[in-house]
């Protein structure tokens, strides 16, 4: 098969027009909060098919998609009005559509030599999308680049910076991705096997999308190379939470939170040890709400969302919360949702996946 390359031309343009487009990210910023609140997740339905709903602030179903397998991560943009909810590794579609569904949503698909990793994000004008990919054949992490105005096609790639990279996010500048590269080498042919954890590292990794070139990456240290750093998000200062997910013993008690910035080294944050504890070794899903200065980090396994204050890294607040994965910043802190069904406060016939993506 022939090598999809990177247009530099067509992508230069692109990425160049985001750049002063001035929108911050909504997973970063919670503020971003409107009247008219929407969120979207997710989901699988009590005949075992999976689908997309989007939910207003009270939980409300308002519509739904049906998937052809199983959603995981959302992402949106304002200036574009779209959003895209990508296949669970080692899933290879993705579908684009408009928060009110006015129009008839978009699937479309990873070259046959690359699946979804679940996540991605836009450029801050909407015109781009880029996402985390493998190359499972060489074992190496790439970003996928999708022309947005052009029906999500595929104009190119570039390196992650790593192996598995998971969450990626747009940093404040709107020129800089951050991306958690996993370190866990995955292959199609054995969906969900991790390949090598005897040998895996993970990093943080920041690519200069204007160029596709790899600012820094940073490595966690070799005593916790099983430590696989998964999702992400960051504050208006640019400062990067991650949580992580330890694939060593469960005797061990793994540092699962950190913060790493242009101008501050990685640094893991220090959790009394009943947090720490109750968290199993296992954060499944990172948001931050700016107008609380609050970041929340949740552990389906734990049963646990744990609540951090941004300014002293101190914790909060330790919420009990069966099998709750998903989180979104709203008008009062955070809105969670459970594998049980559970959307805020209402209940739903459904298993709703990890991940809420605030739409606006």
């Amino acid at each position: 098969m022939k090598r999809l390359e990177l247009d530099r031309r067509a992508f230069l343009l692109g990425a160049g027009a985001s750049i002063g487009a001035g929108l911050l990210s909504q997973k970063a910023h919670g503020s971003a909060l409107d009247d008219d609140v929407l969120f979207a997740a997710g989901f699988r339905d009590t005949n075992g098919g999976f689908g997309l709903a989007i939910l207003s602030e009270a939980g409300e179903i308002i519509h739904q998609h049906k998937l052809p397998a199983r959603g995981h991560g959302v992402t949106a943009n304002a200036h574009s009005e779209r959003a895209v909810i990508f296949a669970r590794r080692p899933g290879n579609f993705a579908l684009a559509f408009d928060p009110d569904m006015r129009t008839i949503p978009t699937l479309f698909k990873t070259p046959i030599d690359r699946h979804f990793y679940g996540h991605g994000a836009f450029s801050s004008d909407g015109k781009l999308l880029f996402a985390s990919e493998n190359d499972f054949e060489k074992g190496e992490g790439k970003i996928g680049i999708y022309d947005v105005g052009n029906g999500f096609s595929r104009i190119g790639e570039f390196a992650s910076g790593g192996i598995g990279p998971h969450e990626i996010i747009m940093l404040p500048d709107q020129k800089t991705l951050c991306v958690a590269n996993g370190g866990i080498k995955t292959h199609p042919q054995f969906p969900r096997t991790k390949l090598n954890l005897d040998s895996m590292r993970s990093n943080i990794a920041f690519i200069d999308v204007t160029s596709g070139l790899i600012d820094s990456v940073h490595p966690l240290p070799k005593s916790w190379s099983q430590l696989s750093m998964r999702h992400m998000a960051a504050d208006h200062k640019g400062t990067v939470w991650i949580g992580g997910q330890y694939e060593g013993s469960a005797l061990d008690q793994a540092p699962l939170i950190a913060k790493i910035s242009d101008s501050e080294p990685f640094e893991f944050i220090k959790l009394p040890t009943k947090h720490l504890v109750g968290l199993k070794n296992y954060v499944g899903s990172v948001i931050i709400n700016e107008n609380d200065g609050i970041i929340a980090f949740s552990s389906p396994k734990g049963g646990r969302v744990l609540l951090v204050d941004r300014s002293s890294g101190q914790v909060i607040k330790s919420h009990n919360a069966k099998g709750t994965c998903g989180l979104a910043p709203n008008r009062n802190g955070i809105i969670t949702s459970s594998e049980n069904g559970r959307f805020g406060e209402k209940n739903h016939i459904v298993n709703w996946d990890n991940h809420i993506g605030l739409l606006r």
